[in-house]
C-alpha cells in the first residue's frame, strides 16, 4: 500500500506554514509515536490492548491525513492480536513516511 502524501502535507503545512523546521519536527512526532503504537500491537496478545493501540494509531494517522495507515489500522482492527503481517505493513508505511522529503 503506497502512501498518498497529498493530505499529510498539507496537514503539516496547515500547523506549521512556512516553517519548515517546525513541519520537520511534527512528521518526527508523527513518526515516534506512531512507532510507539506499532511496538504495542506487536507485543499485544490480548484483543482489548490490540483493539486500543490500533485505535489511537488511527486516531493518530488521522489528524495528520494519513491515509494508508488509517487503512492499516483498519486492517489491524478487523485482524488477530498480535498479526505479523500488518504489523509489518505499518512498519513499511511510517519508514516511507520518515524518509518523505517535505513538499
Amino acid at each position: 500500500m503506497s502512501m498518498d502524501y497529498g493530505a499529510f502535507d498539507t496537514a503539516l503545512k496547515a500547523a506549521a506554514g512556512d516553517n519548515t523546521a517546525l513541519a520537520e519536527e511534527l512528521r518526527s512526532d508523527f513518526v515516534e509515536s506512531a512507532n510507539r503504537q506499532i511496538s504495542l500491537l506487536s507485543r499485544s496478545r490480548c484483543d482489548a490492548n490490540w483493539q486500543y493501540a490500533a485505535l489511537r494509531l488511527k486516531g493518530l494517522a488521522a489528524s495528520f491525513g494519513a491515509g494508508a495507515v488509517i487503512e492499516l489500522s483498519d486492517e489491524a482492527l478487523e485482524g488477530a492480536p498480535g498479526d505479523p503481517v500488518v504489523v509489518r505493513k505499518l512498519e513499511a508505511s511510517i519508514a516511507e513516511i520518515a524518509q518523505h522529503p517535505l513538499a
